[in-house]
């Protein structure tokens, strides 16, 4: 290949970065002008006005109030243009499914939530996702659809978009990127859905200015999503993050996913429910008893909470048992990454209050000291909103990044 050539595509390539770098300013502050981005990025003026001009005939960037420096000719402040097209944001979980559509500003547009059972199987949950997509498509987006982020609870081979495994539905090898690719012509990003909570809440929750943290997602299952430098760590397959799925005894209960003693067997809100079950069967006294009018087996999380919030003992109890392992999960994980922020997610958040102190305590006897030294456990800013929040974080992520689509 020729130097000319190569010259080309290097140039090429710089331009795009450059692309990437001025967009992802715009992740975290709102307005600025020509200067400022020049400023924040180090890149030449010229260049800037240069990116700008492109950005703004793209429609990815507008220009808004007019500003009068000190010194000079006014000039206007820029933000991202709204109207720069629409991202769909997909969540698949054990007993629902949501729909969310926004513009290029993240501003929501649309949004639909149906309840859906294991026992309805495969393709009659696909197809309730399809049938939402649908309307999505046809009654919110107005203009072009940017992307589909897809946020599912299992692992996720992210280059294919094959679901490979997915414990608690039942599922396995799900072509999900190729069955939506049948209906929507932009590009369709399907990831973990721990993975995607915790993007949602780098791009618009608890940690978004936090480049080192692992968000722990409560649900039937517990997943953690990694971020490591400001982006997912995936691993070398895209499988990383499985943490609740990590040994913590080799004799335990059985786990949705085949193994025995997993750490969600012992913090997931089954293993709060199934603890309070048996307390109250020994005869244990409760609020919870009234209740569910005697019915414990029809006890959930939700009323643990509930009950704990009161002062309910056996509730207390519960609660403080899962929040002893969840602190000692979490010693490990910040011995392993050492990070800056542990966010708590799901189930974990509605609980937070109760149990973060006794969470904290646990996970500073079992880290070594400087790792500890700067740690941060905080509850979740969108609670069980930040998969789907994610899952337009997907589209936008990837666009912010590397703006290679246009």
């Amino acid at each position: 290949m020729s130097t000319a050539k190569l010259n080309t595509a290097d140039q090429a390539w710089v331009r795009r970065m450059n692309r990437s770098v001025i967009l992802a300013v715009f992740r975290t502050q709102k307005t600025l002008s020509r200067a400022q981005l020049a400023s924040e990025t180090g890149l030449n003026p010229s260049t800037v006005s240069s990116i700008i001009g492109e950005l703004i005939r793209e429609n990815l960037i507008r220009e808004t109030d007019l500003i009068q420096p000190i010194t000079g000719r006014p000039g206007r402040l820029l933000e991202l243009n709204p109207g720069g097209g629409c991202a769909l944001g997909i969540e698949i979980n054990v007993d629902y499914i949501e729909l969310l559509v926004t513009d290029f500003a993240a501003n929501i547009l649309w949004r639909q939530k149906q309840s859906i059972s294991p026992e309805t199987g495969q393709e009659g949950i696909i197809l309730q996702v399809l049938n939402l997509a649908k309307e999505a498509s046809t009654f919110a987006c107005k203009s072009r659809m940017l992307g589909v982020g897809v946020g599912v609870p299992g692992l996720v081979d992210v280059s294919s978009g094959l679901l490979r495994l997915a414990p608690n539905l039942h599922w396995v090898d799900v072509p999900v990127r190729d069955v939506l690719a049948g209906y929507f012509n932009c590009p369709i990003y399907v990831e973990n859905e721990a993975n995607t909570a915790a993007l949602g809440e780098y791009y618009f929750g608890a940690v978004r200015n936090v480049k080192n943290f692992i968000y722990l997602s409560s649900g039937v299952g517990l997943g953690s999503g990694i971020v490591i430098g400001g982006k997912l760590f995936r691993g070398m397959f895209g499988y990383a993050g499985e943490a609740g799925h990590m040994t913590m005894d080799v004799n335990g209960e059985l786990c949705g996913c085949g193994k025995r003693g997993c750490w969600e067997t012992f913090v997931g809100p089954r293993a709060v429910e199934q603890r309070v079950q048996r307390s109250l069967s020994s005869g244990a006294k409760s609020v919870l008893n009234e209740m569910v009018k005697g019915e414990i087996h029809n006890i959930v999380i939700d009323d643990v909470i509930q009950a704990a919030q009161v002062g309910d003992q056996v509730a207390l109890d519960a609660l403080g048992q899962a929040a002893f392992y969840l602190g000692i999960g979490i010693a490990n994980l910040v011995n392993l990454f050492d990070v800056e922020v542990i966010v708590l997610g799901g189930a974990l958040n509605k609980a937070s209050p109760l149990i973060i102190k006794e969470i904290e305590s646990v996970v500073f006897q079992n880290t070594l000291a400087p790792g500890r030294e700067h740690l941060k456990i905080i509850p979740s800013a969108h609670g069980v909103d930040a998969c789907i929040m994610g899952a337009i974080a997907l589209v936008l992520d990837e666009i912010l990044r590397e703006p290679a689509f246009m």
